[in-house]
């Protein structure tokens, strides 16, 4: 059993040990005193080899709900494969008692660490509301077989216990697949299915304790040819289940009090299934449309502008087919919407391993911190446009740069017709006009028209988003305008004469700025030197005054003992 670091522990093997919690489920634990650390056993809930043992718990589980009951209601099914069952009953207990040691190897998180002290994790595990349920669930109940004979399957009905670790094993598939709502349907389909199954065993068992063929109600008997097969039994009773289930009649009336009773708790468990299918298939549903809301357009608020406003067909077509485009190709346009809810470091991780390279292509950011990066790429929007739709046009002010991702888009002259360069997946344009460099002759304005040739699929970076950006990183905003001034030189695009112009301005704006803080500073020193003179005469002043005050009230008490005065005895 490893020990708890003690608190006067070195400071190298208290680092060792807060490391070793966030190590893989079967790493090695802290190391006391600087020595090599000891390999633990303890898995990580969250971890890849905890997800696949709970998978593989999901298969004893569910043979004992399918089986017992199977092999407790036909009797020929147990009789007919008795070693295999045996078999397959001693595996199922051997993995139940694996998951019991696996949940006692199973770490949990204290205060947002890992916990993987082997003695604290049993621990916990002996005292959580798990452990009376999976010690019941393994049981040794075979032994009534000693007195009931191995015909009794039933004697195992508490292996059912393990329940809560089969809806625990689903839970964890829900959060690792990529189409949880399709698990959803499942799951639902799985239960549906368990409770026919069920239903099925139980009728079959009831028409053998009334009598095969008693009535038109019950089994047959299985004197008719091709009803002793177990095969046609199951099967005819799952027939009849689905039906009774599913509400769609065509059953035989009950003629018998308990037939009776097992016919209306069949419809009351019908009801509750369709409400229970019904009510999950309309959340399913309900949770699909509102995925899609968060990643696509709503289609059918633009049909009703459109409609509202009585636009052109040829219009209208152009956003159906954008909109269609949209859904059938996966294209996501508001990203920022769909991981809202994520934390800021983790958003910025994907924002990173998506649109970084990209980034990193343009030659203005090529020489940036990799901090300034990765708060731009937060700051990327995706856009899609339709084939023919203009992305900018020549002598239009420049607010935005664009990458593009996928696609293809013509560089036009001045006609409008003729193609002067494609631009393909991975170029760039628009990123001097987002920058304000000083002698730019072209103004920040757009210098040729760029047109879409199919469906284009870039990303936006504007100049208000890089302007927030460039002021929290004032070092890189003067890299920035300098590489910049060094790009427009060499595509001859920069007023050299405005540049040293702006520059002299600048430089005598900063004299100016200087003597006027000299005489500032200047002024405020006269200001304290009077300021302090002024304080010394106020108390010079009042030293006088109290001085003269005294001599006053001294001159009256001597004039009080003059002439006149009564002398003292």
């Amino acid at each position: 059993m490893s020990r708890q670091p003690q608190a006067t522990a070195r400071p190298e093997a208290g680092r060792r040990g807060l490391i070793s919690t966030v190590q893989s489920s079967a790493g090695v634990g802290p190391a006391e005193g600087g020595g090599r650390a000891p390999r633990t056993w303890v898995l990580d809930p969250s971890g890849d080899v905890h997800y696949w043992w709970l998978s593989i718990m999901v298969v004893p589980i569910l043979y004992n709900w399918i089986m017992l009951i199977c092999r407790s209601c036909f009797p020929e099914v147990q009789q007919l494969h008795l070693a295999l069952w045996l078999s397959l009953d001693y595996l199922s207990d051997l993995l139940y008692l694996l998951d019991i040691a696996v949940r006692l190897h199973t770490g949990f998180l204290e205060q947002g660490i890992l916990v993987r002290d082997r003695a604290r994790t049993a621990r916990a595990y002996l005292h959580s509301a798990h452990l009376p349920w999976d010690v019941a669930s393994v049981l040794p109940t075979d032994l009534l077989y000693l007195w009931l004979g191995l015909r009794v399957p039933a004697v195992r009905a508490n292996r059912l216990l393990r329940t809560p670790r089969l809806a625990e094993a689903l839970e964890r598939r829900e959060t690792r697949t990529a189409r949880p709502h399709a698990l959803r349907i499942a799951r639902l389909m799985l239960c549906v299915l368990l409770a026919a199954h069920w239903h099925a065993c139980a009728y079959y068992a009831l028409s053998g304790a009334i009598g095969y063929g008693a009535d038109a109600w019950v089994y047959p008997n299985h004197s008719r040819p091709g009803f002793a097969r177990p095969l046609r039994q199951y099967l005819h009773c799952l027939h009849l289940s689905v039906l009774v289930l599913s509400t769609v009649g065509d059953t035989p009336p009950p003629q018998r009090q308990a037939e009776f009773l097992f016919a209306a708790a069949g419809c009351l468990l019908a009801v509750l299934g369709f409400a229970t299918v019904m009510g999950s298939m309309s959340s399913v549903v309900s949770s699909l449309s509102a995925a899609e809301a968060a990643l696509y357009p709503d289609a059918e608020r633009a049909q009703a502008y459109l409609r509202l406003h009585r636009v052109g067909r040829r219009l209208e077509s152009r956003v159906a087919r954008w909109q269609q485009h949209l859904r059938l190709h996966r294209k996501v346009t508001n990203e920022q919407q769909a991981l809202r809810h994520l934390p800021r470091p983790l958003r910025a991780e994907l924002a990173v391993s998506v649109h970084l390279a990209a980034l990193r292509k343009v030659q203005l950011f090529q020489a940036c911190e990799r901090g300034l990066l990765e708060e731009l790429v937060l700051k990327l929007r995706p856009q899609v446009y339709s084939p023919g739709e203009y992305v900018c046009r020549k002598g239009d002010i420049g607010r935005e740069m664009y990458f593009v991702r996928e696609g293809r888009l013509a560089v036009l002259g001045d006609d409008g017709r003729t193609q002067l360069a494609v631009l393909g997946e991975g170029l760039y344009f628009g990123e001097i006009s987002i920058i304000n460099i000083k002698g730019n002759r072209s103004g920040n304005r757009r210098t040729a028209n760029i047109q879409s040739i199919g469906y284009s699929d870039l990303f936006c970076l504007s100049k208000e988003d890089l302007q927030a950006v460039l002021s929290e990183f004032p070092s890189a905003k003067a890299a920035l305008e300098a590489k910049g001034r060094e790009i427009l030189l060499g595509m001859d695009k920069l007023d050299v004469k405005a540049v040293e112009e702006e520059s002299a301005r600048q430089q005598e704006a900063e004299r100016r700025t200087g003597a006027l803080e000299d005489a500032l500073d200047a002024l405020q020193t006269k200001f304290a030197r009077l300021l302090a003179e002024l304080e010394s005469s106020a108390f010079k002043l009042a030293l006088r005054i109290e001085r003269l005050e005294w001599q006053t009230q001294a001159w009256a008490g001597a004039g009080g003992e003059g002439p006149g005065a009564v002398p003292g005895q």
